[in-house]
């Protein structure tokens, strides 16, 4: 594995890419690497109840959820980050089924003053293969890295 000045540099490389506001874009391998490397980072997964528990989920990980089951956005999500991770200078990644509310995430995390938020790219779950099947392109699990199932 690259060294983690690698890795963010990288993810920084990615974001400015992606033209977003966050720190850095990660691949869940890296994460996992920035996780281990920095006992201040922290991962935070924004799905639902419901996909911690049925889907799976990352050993030590905090639940925000971004959208609520059945619901919607979930208003207090700020503020529940705010709680949980008070240290804004702590780096912090957000991770989702496939990405997309990890991305959302991340920019409002930044806007917060979270200077250093990452997207964690793949989510999860990954992309749908040709099949309409998940966890065989991309994710978190399909990189084989630590996750339960409830």
């Amino acid at each position: 594995m690259d060294s983690i000045a690698t890795i963010l540099a990288r993810a920084k490389e990615r974001a400015a890419q992606l033209k977003v506001t966050y720190a850095g874009a990660l691949l869940p391998a890296e994460a996992h690497a920035l996780l281990k490397a920095d006992p201040s980072a922290k991962l935070v997964d924004v799905r639902t109840k419901a996909e911690l528990e049925w889907v799976g989920q990352v050993p030590g990980a905090i639940s925000v959820e971004w959208n609520t089951w059945p619901g919607g956005r979930n208003p207090d999500f700020l503020k529940q980050l705010e709680a949980a991770i008070p240290a804004k200078d702590a780096p912090v990644m957000f991770l989702c089924r496939s990405g997309g509310r990890s991305n959302s995430t991340a920019s409002v995390a930044a806007g917060a003053g979270y200077a250093k938020s990452f997207n964690i790219l793949e989510g999860f779950e990954g992309d749908k293969d040709a099949d309409g099947h998940r966890n065989t392109v991309g994710g978190w699990r399909k990189a084989g890295l630590p996750w339960t199932q409830g």
